[in-house]
């Protein structure tokens, strides 16, 4: 089956749902998108992706990053589709096959940390990133304050979010 923005426009509420969901774990967000329907470039569903994201609330951020597994691991917090973990693999792969057995224990440590320090998972974008460049960016983002941090995860949450809105529209 050929899915484009004819397709995703032509879903059934629920399974267009069901599909966004795939692309970012916030609800609200998936909703506002179905509602913006009918997209007829998807640059426009680019943009609005964007612009409903930037317009939601720091809980439906948090709600968003609940829906990926730990950098490293293969579970998130929260339940997703069988088609949002195997993109999560995907995008983690340069985890899995370039971790040594000090990074991958480092990355484990400071993501307990991180999320102990600002109450969330670290979020990155993770997608054609090594694990050693990934614990570079995990140290250097440890020492930011909650409010700047929580936008810039916010921010990487975007980043995958486009980036699975273009393996949603095939």
């Amino acid at each position: 089956m050929t899915r484009d923005i004819h397709w995703l426009n032509l879903l059934p509420r629920d399974d267009a749902i069901k599909q966004l969901k795939s692309c970012c774990g916030s609800d609200r967000w998936a909703e506002q998108m179905v509602n913006r329907r009918p997209f007829t470039t998807f640059d426009q569903l680019q943009t609005t992706a964007d612009d409903v994201w930037w317009s939601l609330t720091a809980d439906d951020w948090l709600e968003a990053f609940r829906a990926h597994p730990k950098i490293g691991e293969k579970k998130a917090v929260t339940a997703t589709s069988i088609q949002s973990q195997h993109w999560s693999n995907s995008e983690q792969a340069g985890v899995q096959n370039s971790s040594s057995g000090e990074t991958a224990a480092s990355l484990a440590t400071l993501n307990r940390e991180y999320e102990s320090k600002f109450g969330y998972i670290f979020i990155v974008c993770a997608t054609g990133k090594s694990s050693d460049e990934m614990l570079a960016i995990l140290r250097q983002r440890m020492k930011n304050q909650p409010a700047k941090e929580l936008r810039i995860a916010a921010a990487e949450q975007a980043k995958i979010t486009q980036l699975r809105l273009k393996k949603l529209i095939e």
